[in-house]
């Protein structure tokens, strides 16, 4: 089934900053973690990515609304931070745990990987949905992170130039969009 973006099923741009503006994303370790958690997350729960991008310390994700939008940040956010943390925990970071530190939760966790309030856009026509995944994918350029956004691994840009990597760290789901015709 083919998705299309409508006041009735707008698409959702989602913003994720990470606790502190930490550059928790800056290794391809974790970049690479984050990419598999999103995936995991996405077939697990059947909805769709459209575009993304992880940068040093943030993520942008175009998505369906199959899910409300904070549905699908819990989803999302749950299993990304669970898989870092494991990872840090695993590795014995413990200079990175100890960033990653917080008091007084009530749901008794230590550790938190995001701040509390993250941002969503609804998109409900394809003049916005083609800007917000441009905006998402020219992000690693303005932030001097490359010179042209196929050159940044951890964004979808190469899927939609059609210049695609055998081993593209995080599949989208591109061919599902049904873009008006004009």
């Amino acid at each position: 089934m083919r998705f299309q973006v409508s006041k009735n099923t707008p698409a959702y741009y989602l913003t994720t900053v990470t606790k502190d503006r930490l550059p928790i994303f800056r290794t391809e370790t974790i970049a690479q973690i984050v990419c598999n958690a999103i995936n995991e997350s996405r077939l697990k729960h059947g909805f769709l990515i459209f575009a993304y991008v992880i940068m040093l310390d943030h993520l942008h994700l175009v998505t369906d609304s199959k899910f409300k939008p904070s549905e699908i940040q819990r989803l999302i956010n749950g299993i990304v931070g669970k898989r870092i943390l494991d990872h840090l925990k695993f590795n014995n970071l413990t200079e990175s745990l100890a960033k990653l530190r917080v008091e007084g939760r009530s749901d008794g966790s230590q550790h938190t990987v995001w701040q509390r309030h993250p941002d969503t856009r609804l998109l409900w026509n394809d003049e916005m949905l083609w800007e917000r995944i441009q905006y998402t994918h020219l992000n690693p350029v303005r932030a001097g992170l490359a010179d042209h956004p196929n050159d940044w691994k951890w964004s979808s840009s190469r899927i939609f130039n059609k210049r695609q990597l055998p081993d593209e760290p995080l599949p989208v789901d591109l061919d599902k969009i049904n873009w008006r015709k004009k």
